[in-house]
């Protein structure tokens, strides 16, 4: 089941290279509305669930109508790739950079003004203005706290391939999240050291599981004694996290192990309009950026609010990488499967 999910995967992330190249399927523009009224189309990557209520509040304050179109961020990637001009979206809100980057490739994004993509630090936006990134995600390890100390557990990931792990670690492959460090791992270190690392990794027996989730569970639990996961999992726990079983280490500075992928939005070109700018720039603003603090546990990159019991986003020294780059999810989920952990 794993290797048809990977599979799965990979098709739809083919369609990032190969959308491009393809004969645009006709798609129909926004209809206007026969009161005048301000419309906009927006495609989510991000979980209806989540996304629903924050367009709630824009359309109150905007007093603009929203359309919005939900799948996963890689395949409404493929998708905008496929569309092209045609394509009615006029914003895509993404869960990963890498589908941001992939679409930012193709010259589909409209760059944003100066005062949208200059209100995100540098490291956590794109480059050239076409995207804007919304909220951090860091990467952590979560361990036994009743097994181990803090200063025991590696802040460098790659030392879970030694053999006092053995049998001890938990990976979700099949995870973006998962795949996304991967991915940086392969920008950042080379395909040879992530090659190196995930074939240590399946050589050390490591346990696989579907979702960030499970892997808390299992950690608090007591029967995992570490595994690797997302900050928020273990921040929005509707206990007190720092009483749970498990608890976090993050990455030492600098390296990939403190990698900060970040969720974003971007204004497509062809369909660019005052509605979409005014709503990526209504996502950095204090309402929505509370948002995302307060429902999801993730790093505002707006202010220097951050969720509680983890250390601040200036603090985290995440690797000197450009997120755009993190588009290469096809090569990543190739590797993880030829190694064996799809």
């Amino acid at each position: 089941m794993r290797r048809r999910s990977a599979l799965l995967v990979l098709a739809a992330s083919g369609a990032l290279l190969l959308g491009a190249c393809s004969s645009p399927a006709p798609a129909a523009s926004p209809a206007a509305s026969p009161t005048g009224e301000r419309t906009l189309v927006v495609y989510s990557g991000r979980d209806k669930a989540l996304v629903d209520p924050l367009i709630e509040k824009f359309q109150t304050a905007s007093g603009i109508k929203v359309e919005t179109r939900y799948a996963g961020s890689t395949e409404l990637a493929g998708q905008l790739l496929e569309e092209g001009a045609n394509s009615p979206a006029q914003v895509f809100l993404s869960q990963d950079a890498g589908a941001l980057g992939a679409v930012s490739a193709a010259g589909l994004f409209q760059t944003l003004p100066a005062e949208v993509a200059g209100k995100v630090p540098a490291e956590y936006t794109s480059a050239d203005a076409s995207w804007v990134g919304l909220t951090g995600r860091a990467r952590v390890v979560a361990y036994d706290s009743q097994k181990h100390q803090a200063a025991d557990v590696p802040g460098d990931v790659t030392e879970f391939t030694e053999s006092k792990w053995k049998g001890k670690v938990g990976i979700a492959p099949s995870n973006a999240s998962f795949q996304a460090f991967v991915t940086a791992l392969r920008v950042n270190d080379g395909e040879a050291a992530a090659k190196s690392w995930l074939e240590g990794l399946k050589a050390n027996d490591v346990k696989v599981f579907e979702s960030n989730g499970d892997i808390l569970e299992a950690v608090n639990s007591g029967t995992l004694d570490a595994g690797l996961i997302n900050h928020y999992y273990w921040a929005r726990s509707e206990q007190d996290p720092t009483k749970l079983r498990a608890q976090l280490k993050f990455g030492d500075a600098g390296t990939t192990s403190a990698l900060v992928n970040v969720t974003g939005a971007g204004v497509l070109k062809a369909k660019a309009s005052p509605e979409a700018t005014e709503f990526v720039t209504w996502l950095l603003g204090d309402e929505a950026q509370t948002y995302f603090l307060t429902e999801t546990y993730e790093y505002p990159l707006v202010g220097d609010k951050g969720p509680a019991n983890v250390p601040a986003l200036k603090d985290l020294g995440g690797p000197k990488l450009d997120l755009s780059k993190l588009s290469s999810l096809k090569e990543t989920v190739a590797l993880i499967t030829d190694v064996g952990l799809l």
